[in-house]
């Protein structure tokens, strides 16, 4: 099996998705002249609150959407994914990881902007969005069986990326805590904690998207200012190995190390870029699913403020983890995957190793919650409302599965199924990119005449 699950990895995760997920990303920003960044300050406006409506349409706020997103894409991926990522294609991956992420804003602000446009809100309130209803909708009937098959990606990629390599880094986490020595997890313990946190997530999720949303809102800011602000003290403390560790960054993100299969560059790419979409999710298309129950009449407003996803999720945790692996170095010596970031932070500031133990458990569980979300919507789209709870309570059992199982094969399933959703996704965008401009520039027109 892990042999299977390697060889479907590198399959998915071959050269043609990675022309395909960066290529869609570099066009639309094309497309839309640079939106990241012209629209940058609107985003954050809109994220402040100013244009907040009750009255408006949808589920949540603006803010509880932005962090119901953040929950399922700021987890252990910018921890352990980014050690992943060193370790597999070295210093250099860091570089590409940023590549990704710049790009995959334009991914995102088209993604979400046609999430609310094209989402459908029932009698009850409740929103239904995300890549499947715009590809139905925005592409038309004939193109449902595209749809399908992204709900159905969905559907089985909660289980692997948003359950299972989530809750083995918890076990990871704790495992760390409570032994300072290496050592793998013993069963009793994965056990324990597998069912200790499938009690929570199960608390949590069966509540809904407005009680996800409202745990999200708390936890994402807090722990991202922790784990952000423990990571500039011990980049301030080692000043001196900053400039050294960004300038072996650029050096091999086009110089591979012989290290990484056989020196080739293209080795350095795919680990930046697969570990890049699955710490941000850019252009995954999963992030759509949770701005299309944001509260708001305009489409555009939550697109911009769901491309601040990817500049907070990779341009500052990721980078933290990236950059104090590279300066502390530690990648050299040390090869396990689940304690390399925990090694590093407590190399650069004595104590820190807790502080990224205790933040997996927090990134993980919230990674836990906000994915189910994106689950339960796409069993609703491809089986209706009454099968939402069944999925749900499988969902709550799969944490237990998932603590028991090794992190390899885990890492290796989350990456083919990633890549088998975002196909679908950038497809659609790529079609849909023209509507996506139109809407854009009428947009930026009533507000530059209005200023609201």
């Amino acid at each position: 099996m892990t042999g299977f699950l390697s060889q479907l990895s590198s399959f998915v995760w071959g050269l043609p998705l990675i022309i395909l997920l960066i290529g869609t990303g570099l066009f639309l920003t094309i497309r839309l002249k640079g939106i990241q960044f012209s629209g940058f300050r609107e985003g954050l406006k809109v994220l402040r609150g100013v244009y907040d409506n009750p009255d408006d349409p949808g589920e949540i706020s603006h803010f509880r959407a932005l962090s119901t997103a953040l929950s399922a894409t700021i987890g252990t991926g910018n921890i352990i994914g980014v050690s992943v990522a060193v370790l597999a294609g070295g210093p250099g991956a860091v570089f590409w990881m940023w590549i990704t992420a710049c790009v995959g804003m334009a991914t995102k602000f088209t993604s979400c902007t046609l999430a609310v446009h094209f989402r459908k809100i029932d009698q009850d309130g409740e929103a239904h969005g995300g890549p499947m209803h715009f590809i139905e909708i925005g592409m038309g009937s004939s193109y449902k069986w595209l749809a399908v098959c992204f709900a159905v990606f969905t559907a089985l990629a909660s289980f692997g990326i948003g359950n299972m390599f989530q809750i083995n880094s918890m076990v990871s986490a704790v495992n760390t805590l409570l032994f300072k020595e290496v050592v793998e997890p013993g069963i009793a313990l994965r056990l324990v904690v597998g069912v200790f946190t499938a009690a929570i997530v199960a608390s949590v999720i069966l509540g809904g998207i407005k009680r996800i949303a409202h745990v999200a809102g708390v936890l994402v800011p807090f722990m991202c200012a922790v784990y952000i602000g423990t990571g500039i003290v011990i980049l301030v403390k080692n000043a001196h190995l900053v400039l050294p560790g960004l300038q072996l960054i650029f050096e091999q993100a086009f110089h591979a190390p012989e290290s990484v299969s056989g020196g080739l560059l293209g080795g350095v790419i795919r680990s930046g870029v697969a570990r890049g979409l699955f710490s941000n999710e850019a252009g995954l298309g999963s992030a759509p699913i949770a701005h299309g129950a944001a509260r708001t009449k305009e489409p555009v407003r939550e697109g911009l403020v769901a491309m601040l996803g990817p500049f907070i999720d990779t341009l500052m945790v990721c980078s933290i983890t990236g950059l104090v692996v590279v300066c502390m170095k530690t990648y050299e010596t040390v090869q396990v995957k689940g304690i390399l970031t925990s090694v590093a932070f407590d190399q650069g500031l004595s104590g820190a190793g807790y502080i990224v133990s205790f933040s997996v458990i927090l990134f993980a569980f919230t990674t836990l919650i906000g994915w189910s979300y994106y689950g339960d919507r796409a069993v609703d789209y491809l089986f209706g409302k009454s099968y939402v709870p069944v999925y749900k309570w499988i969902y709550v059992g799969f944490v237990i599965i998932g603590a028991l199982n090794p992190l390899e094969d885990v890492i290796n399933l989350c990456d083919a199924l990633n890549g088998l959703m975002a196909i679908p996704n950038l497809i659609a965008l790529i079609v849909l990119a023209p509507l996506v401009a139109d809407l854009t520039r009428k947009y930026m027109i009533r507000v530059k005449s209005s200023g609201k």
